[in-house]
């Protein structure tokens, strides 16, 4: 099958014709219809975060199942799915205790002695997050996925595997926003678009939209936010401040993964308030926040994938979409071929673009 490959940290990406292995008992072979290019796999690309080479990224994906394995009851071959990187074992004490995207058990992987899923020139290919959509198909555990109905476009279905339940299901799930809060989000691209959404499904009654383009400070407000702050005018949390009466806001998310900026989100919340961080900051680097705010009961914290129990979320999320009340083709900045999934990163990290979405493999 044809694939992106990834061969080490700042390398382009090399689109190749990679092996991959029949289902077993308890594996789905997807055909991969849509995926989104994320920033998470930019981190991975920059090496800011390690990744085994040779491998295949891709992770924010919507498929139509190929084939299931003896044991899958849940998904035959023809099924519209969507991919999650949130696979869990449905045994380990995560899971037990309703939180299973915290799962990292390794009965959804293949065993060392086991061939492995993905292979080229006759040596094993790195997965990335149990999933790797940048490629024809995806081989997955089933406990990767969820049903879809036809009627989903698989294209805007794509963005829900990742960014959109990464940030809607923070301000959901991980945070509470609640009616009548009021919330800031930093960064407004997929992820923080998505936290401006669900904020707004919450029933917050002000939400702030901070980021460094005008143009995605405009979606922005298409999308939900009441205000927005340019920060390359200068200081948000000034500005956030001067925007509450002085008091700061009830709920703050980080969605671009910079130290300098999550610093940023703990200033900007009231006494009480809550800053959740999203993005993915570098390896190896520390917070600093003034400890004697914590007296206030100021808090905070992170979230995994929108603390998201995605069997169920994720169904969720369709529907909102379907009523109107959650906005994803407006999220679509363009598609386009797996062979320019290059070009896709540069104009994700220059700010171009709020999302591209993988739709011809």
């Amino acid at each position: 099958m044809k694939a992106a490959v990834f061969h080490g940290p700042n390398q382009d990406l090399t689109i190749e014709d990679v092996d991959i292995s029949k289902p077993g008992p308890r594996e789905v072979l997807v055909k991969t219809a849509a995926s989104g290019v994320c920033h998470s796999d930019l981190h991975f690309v920059e090496g800011l975060y390690p990744f085994q080479a040779p491998g295949i990224l891709g992770h924010e994906a919507a498929g139509i199942v190929e084939e299931a394995g003896d044991l899958v009851q849940q998904f035959k071959a023809g099924d519209h799915v969507i991919m999650c990187l949130s696979v869990f074992c449905g045994n380990c004490s995560y899971c037990l205790s309703g939180r299973p995207n915290l799962c990292r058990s390794p009965e959804t992987q293949r065993r060392p002695d086991e061939d492995p899923r993905l292979s080229w020139n006759g040596n094993p290919v790195a997965q990335f997050a149990n999933l790797s959509t940048y490629a024809e198909y995806t081989l997955v555990h089933e406990n990767a996925l969820v049903y879809v109905d036809d009627e989903m476009p698989l294209d805007k279905a794509a963005l829900i595997g990742c960014g959109v339940m990464t940030g809607a299901g923070a301000a959901m799930n991980t945070a509470k926003v609640h009616h009548g809060s009021t919330v800031a989000v930093f960064g407004a691209g997929g992820v923080g678009l998505s936290a401006i959404q669900g904020a707004r499904i919450a029933g917050a009654k002000q939400i702030i939209a901070v980021d460094l383009h005008e143009h995605k400070l405009a979606l922005a407000r298409e999308l939900g936010a009441t205000h927005s702050v340019d920060a390359s005018t200068g200081d948000p949390v000034a500005q956030i401040r001067d925007m509450t009466e002085g008091e700061g806001v009830d709920f703050t998310f980080e969605a671009i993964g910079l130290k300098s900026v999550a610093e940023q989100c703990f200033a900007a919340i009231k006494r009480g308030g809550v800053a959740t961080i999203i993005g993915m900051v570098p390896l190896g680097q520390t917070l600093e926040i003034p400890a004697h705010e914590l007296l206030s009961e100021k808090v905070l914290q992170g979230s995994s994938m929108g603390s998201n129990r995605f069997r169920t979320d994720m169904p969720n999320l369709v529907e909102y979409y379907r009523q109107g009340r959650l906005m994803l083709d407006e999220m679509v900045t363009q598609t386009a071929p797996l062979e320019d999934i290059n070009e896709a990163f540069r104009a994700m990290k220059a700010g171009e673009v709020a999302r591209t979405v993988l739709t011809s493999f």
